[in-house]
């Protein structure tokens, strides 16, 4: 099992780039930042979390694009995985965000990951004119279409919400494809859509029956006909060897932990900190230089 870490990204404490190679030094897997565009003020939209219009975190309305914000680790990391937790790709036009995280991995040798979500926030989506009650369906056009982009020398698609006629489109990722992980409620729909349509699951804040609910996950997984095992990442809040253990049998594959938005000193003490209580986790070979 994998260690990481997700920064939820604001305008103070920490920039993307020196939390991300300080998670390198300590030796963590991946490096993973969140995505909102804008927050309307006035929201019919109910947060999962407090149940009601009113936000949890601040940070929500102080988010940092997802993008720029993973560039900016890469130009300053060599091995750490780069991904979102979660972007709202339906947010963006599908070409152009096909070309930025294709653009991403080639410069970075192949280290960007995928988690996508299908967006709480109705309210914003439909400032990006995703029509009500078809979240779901728009972002499975826009992931069928960037996979046309990343892998086909000549692509093309043809949706209800994307079309292009054949198109060249470089570069392409390293490995013609980016892992795609759906962070949403482990629910049977939600399992049923990432069978049909991505590669592996990140749990919700607060999901405690992680391992539970693995079970419905790699039961539809099969159904489905997909090969091996989806890759399963949990959010946790302190480490617990007996609950890692669990869920390392069970079949999570990654576990992250969020970083404070507060100084550089601070965030590396914080990192030493949970490095050393973290089972198995690896230092790089060069063993790092904080």
């Amino acid at each position: 099992m994998r260690y990481g870490i997700v920064l939820f990204t604001s305008d103070r404490g920490i920039t993307p780039a020196a939390a991300a190679r300080a998670a390198e030094q300590t030796g963590f897997h991946s490096f993973y930042v969140p995505e909102h565009t804008h927050i309307p003020v006035r929201r019919d939209a109910a947060h999962p979390q407090t149940g009601d219009a009113s936000l949890p975190d601040d940070r929500y309305m102080r988010t940092l694009d997802p993008w720029v914000a993973l560039s900016m680790a890469a130009a300053v990391t060599d091995r750490i995985e780069l991904a979102t937790a979660v972007a709202l790709p339906v947010e963006h036009d599908p070409i152009t965000l096909a070309k930025t995280i294709a653009s991403l991995d080639h410069l970075s040798g192949g280290r960007v990951v995928l988690g996508a979500g299908f967006g709480w926030n109705t309210d914003e989506l439909t400032d990006h004119g995703v029509p009500p009650g078809k979240r779901r369906t728009v972002l499975r056009e826009y992931l069928e279409a960037m996979r046309a982009l990343w892998s086909e020398d000549e692509a093309s698609y043809s949706g209800e919400y994307v079309q292009f006629g054949p198109s060249w489109a470089w570069p392409k990722p390293p490995q013609r494809s980016v892992p795609v992980l759906i962070g949403a409620a482990g629910t049977e729909r939600t399992f049923q859509w990432i069978a049909e349509s991505a590669d592996g699951w990140i749990t919700t804040p607060g999901e405690t029956d992680v391992t539970a609910r693995l079970e419905s996950l790699q039961r539809i997984w099969r159904e489905a006909g997909r090969k091996g095992r989806p890759r399963v990442v949990a959010l946790d809040l302190k480490p617990d060897k007996a609950r890692l253990s669990e869920w390392a049998e069970a079949g999570v594959t990654d576990v992250l932990y969020g970083l404070p938005d507060k100084s550089d000193s601070e965030v590396r003490a914080y990192l030493d900190r949970l490095s050393g209580k973290l089972p198995d986790i690896e230092l790089p070979a060069d063993g790092g230089t904080l």
